[in-house]
């Protein structure tokens, strides 16, 4: 955990913390969306720098924590009964299934392989004519477009043995779902700057609106996510409600637009399960019909894996905001990096992970 003297640009870090505790004049809650948000405001100190008064809410912005428990166990049957090249981020390996997680199926003999992008497993299955090659295709918005360049690539290839197993989610109808739980108590939202990249900012625009609070996009270092909380402080204290974009370097306001009509080329939105969360209408990334041939869930549709309910871990409600991490009666004692009892305390984008990782171990 780094403090205030060792940021590199410290200075800069202080006057906005300044800023913050001078323009706060009551309790604000802001949840950041994104995983990666959360780690870098545990990693970096940040969330006991911030005055009392702004409470940060670390929300569902985690895709491989979210992925249903059914297509884990779908990916760990496909690997160990079915001869199936299995192929993943790595991320995915130690999440735990009903029996095993993928890293476990790799020991027992299943051929799991860890990629840094799906074009990789294409090749694999081009070299691999024998074998049946599925790439676990894990992520938001910002991961999409690979995927979809995959399977295209793989239909040019004319590959019969290549399919992805879709596990895509979508942030704007995740941050919809948390606005219509009765329960909430998010006021702003810090949007993940690199789902903007690639989606631009227009997707954000209804949210803000209907609900009438203010959407800040950010990148990930400390001063993007102070500025972003200043910014979205800022907007609140002064009654107003807007979408801003705090990461302009990065992100424009259309986005990449080739990479947005790819994924539309190849993806369909439908509803999707959300692990720990519950269903989400259009919410998730399905293979076309003109792509079906390669959809690893209807090529092997025949695999039937029983949807199971966890009934331990609490990742649905660290998700959705209402606890966080050390709240869990299992954290850090039941549940660890070695022993999870769910995604949320192995992945690299996990609340859990990095309570654990920053706060226990320092």
């Amino acid at each position: 955990m780094k403090y205030l003297s060792e940021f590199r640009d410290a200075a800069i870090v202080k006057t906005l913390l300044n800023n913050i505790s001078k323009t706060v004049t009551r309790q604000w809650n802001i949840m950041e969306v994104c995983g990666g948000q959360t780690h870098g405001l545990v990693r970096h100190g940040i969330l006991d720098m911030l005055p009392d008064q702004v409470r940060m809410i670390h929300g569902p912005g985690c895709p491989v924590c979210v992925t249903p428990v059914s297509l884990i166990d779908k990916a760990v049957e496909l690997c160990l009964e079915h001869d199936v090249i299995l192929c993943s981020y790595g991320d995915m390996l130690r999440v735990p299934g009903t029996e095993m997680s993928l890293q476990k199926a790799r020991a027992s003999g299943g051929d799991v392989r860890i990629l840094y992008s799906p074009l990789e497993a294409v090749e694999i299955a081009r070299s691999n004519p024998d074998r049946e090659v599925v790439f676990f295709a894990v992520g938001f918005e910002t991961t999409a477009p690979a995927n979809a360049l995959s399977v295209v690539r793989a239909k040019q290839l004319q590959l019969t043995n290549y399919s992805i197993l879709s596990a895509h989610v979508m942030v704007p109808p995740a941050m919809e779902a948390i606005m219509d739980d009765t329960d909430t108590q998010v006021h702003g939202f810090l949007a993940a700057g690199h789902v903007c990249t690639v989606m631009g900012l227009s997707e954000y625009e209804p949210l803000v609106e209907k609900w009438k609070m203010p959407v800040v996009v950010t990148g990930f270092e400390p001063v993007d996510l102070l500025e972003g909380i200043w910014m979205v402080i800022s907007q609140l204290e002064n009654g107003e409600h807007r979408l801003e974009n705090q990461y302009k370097r990065v992100v424009s306001n259309q986005g990449n637009r080739q990479a947005v009509e790819l994924v539309k080329k190849v993806f369909e939105y439908r509803k999707r399960d959300w692990r720990g969360i519950g269903e989400i209408p259009l919410s998730g990334l399905f293979v076309k019909e003109e792509f079906v041939d390669f959809d690893a869930a209807i090529k092997f549709k025949d695999i039937k894996i029983p949807e199971t309910v966890d009934t331990e871990c609490l990742s649905g409600d660290i998700m959705k905001g209402k606890i966080k991490p050390p709240e869990c009666p299992h954290f850090g004692s039941k549940c660890t990096p070695e022993h999870p009892l769910g995604a949320p305390m192995v992945s690299s984008e996990g609340a859990c992970a990095a309570y654990y990782q920053y706060k226990m171990q320092s």
